[in-house]
């Protein structure tokens, strides 16, 4: 039966062998709607489902949450499906190479009224994400998020100024995790480019996630294709460069929302040793002023 169905896929999805946890599949959402996603409705949760079965991930470790966002087209908040920090942490440890993430550091407080809440945060926080390169050297990649850029505004249809109730308990803590999200994209770019839970929550639904692009959308990269790039990214400038020329127009393009990930690890890469030099003994500039523009060389 479709229950029996269900509960076959979710053994192998959690990787759990015991026969107590093969739930049919109006338990699981009880479970789910219960204790990991309250008030959520069943939909969003069979979006959950479908997403953690997709990336093989496990739904009772909350690997992401359900972001309510003001849907101006249907007029309505709708709940969308987000990464939250946990996964990228967790990614980023799976890969062997994380060495280690630094303690957030905080700007100056900055006391001001948004939307006539008075709050005191940070003007900006900043952490450093240390990545193990095959070689064996460890390269730090840091990102500095500003508070006033990031803070999550009460979700609804008026496109308030006023920090929601979590950034007004935790303006550290909130802006400390969009930080570590941003440091650990560059230096984990194939994690991924999708913006965290905790960076989306009250925002309004842009064109991108409405599902309209103002561009075609590229296909998925296989995980071969970026393991690849990844590893030449690692080797430097010049490896990425001739790993990018080597590359087919459609390999760009499904790895284009990567590439400033990539541009970045690999000229960490060689920050971290002697600048490696061209025959000539100057870097391929152009190459380098393509990749600072986005634009394949």
């Amino acid at each position: 039966c479709g229950c029996a169905t269900f509960g076959t896929e979710m053994n192998a999805l959690t990787k759990h062998e015991s026969s107590a946890l093969a739930l049919s599949e109006p338990e699981f959402l009880i479970v789910l709607q219960s204790s990991l996603y309250p008030g959520a409705s069943l939909d969003s949760i069979k979006l959950v489902i479908g997403y953690c079965k997709a990336a093989g991930l496990d739904p009772m470790q909350k690997p992401v949450h359900i972001v309510p966002m003001w849907d101006a087209k249907a007029g309505k908040l709708r709940e969308v499906v987000m990464p939250g920090i946990g996964l990228y942490r967790t990614q980023a440890s799976r890969s062997g190479e994380c060495a280690g993430v630094t303690e957030p550091e905080f700007g100056n407080d900055v006391t001001d009224k948004l939307g006539g809440q008075e709050i005191t945060f940070p003007a900006w926080c900043r952490v450093t994400v240390k990545r193990r390169l095959p070689t064996g050297e460890v390269v730090e990649f840091t990102a500095k998020e500003f508070w006033r850029e990031n803070y999550a505004t009460r979700g609804g249809k008026e496109k308030s100024v006023a920090p929601n109730a979590m950034w007004m308990k935790r303006p550290y803590g909130q802006i400390a995790k969009c930080a570590e999200a941003q440091a650990l994209r560059k230096a984990f770019p194939e994690l991924g480019s999708q913006p965290l839970a905790e960076e989306m929550e009250g925002r309004h639904l842009s064109a991108e996630f409405d599902g309209a692009p103002a561009s075609p959308t590229a296909p998925s990269a296989p995980q071969s294709l970026i393991d690849t790039a990844g590893t030449n990214a690692a080797g430097g400038v010049e490896a990425y460069r001739l790993f990018w020329a080597a590359s087919t127009k459609d390999e760009r393009a499904m790895l284009a929302s990567m590439h400033s990930g990539f541009k970045a690890q690999a000229e960490a890469a060689d920050k971290s040793r002697t600048v490696e030099s061209d025959e000539d003994g100057v870097i391929d500039q152009d190459f380098v002023d393509a990749m600072d523009r986005g634009v394949p060389a």
